[in-house]
């Protein structure tokens, strides 16, 4: 995956005071539960055990390319309370190019609200990363668009809950998300890594 990265998803525009969330990149997309409850099972020896709940989210994962366009995954896990992922968007510039939404170094979103956390400690920070007046992306939260970061999460998340539903699985999402533009290669790969190890390192998680 590094290579298809280097020659296709680099982006150099983390420092752009604008930035349209279906526009070509690789995503950083962290997902909780509520109350950071851990409906999605537990860590036991480094090694994590689904619950019904968890074996949901984790599947619906793999059906997000079945369900938007012009879309690849990266890495992937579901965690207690919590899960991590990276989502490629790679062919969207040719049709998808309405709107933008502010970014700075670290932003996360729930369709354009913004949340603050860089889940990539060693990126740069600088005074230039402070966000400015919103722009039309941040104003546009009611209609994300079709096949942006929004609108593929929030319908991912729509339907772990409808299925946890379903079977009547005690469950619910935190109403927002985060997400990271990852920047180079360098950040792609320690952000993947970061992913794969989550549950060896779960007892040093933030949100263990």
């Amino acid at each position: 995956m590094s290579d298809k990265f280097r020659n296709k998803y680099r982006s150099d525009s983390f420092r752009l005071q604008t930035w349209n969330y279906g526009w070509d990149a690789a995503y950083f997309i962290t997902i909780c539960t509520k109350g950071k409850e851990f409906y999605f099972g537990n860590v036991v020896d480094g090694v994590m055990g689904l619950s019904p709940a968890g074996v949901i989210a984790n599947n619906l994962w793999y059906e997000i390319k079945n369900h938007a366009k012009n879309v690849e995954l990266g890495e992937f896990v579901v965690m207690p309370n919590h899960i991590h992922g990276i989502i490629i968007l790679d062919g969207n510039d040719r049709w998808n190019t309405g709107g933008t939404v502010n970014i700075a170094a670290g932003v996360g979103t729930r369709h354009a609200l913004s949340l603050r956390w860089d889940p990539d400690p060693e990126a740069d920070q600088s005074p230039d990363d402070k966000s400015p007046e919103k722009t039309i992306g941040q104003l546009r939260f009611r209609n994300p668009g079709k096949n942006t970061i929004s609108s593929i999460v929030g319908s991912y998340k729509s339907a772990v809950t409808k299925h946890c539903n379903l079977l009547d699985l005690d469950f619910a999402w935190q109403s927002r998300f985060h997400d990271h533009i990852i920047r180079n290669e360098k950040s792609f790969n320690r952000i993947s890594e970061y992913i794969r190890n989550n549950p060896m390192n779960w007892k040093e998680d933030r949100f263990y």
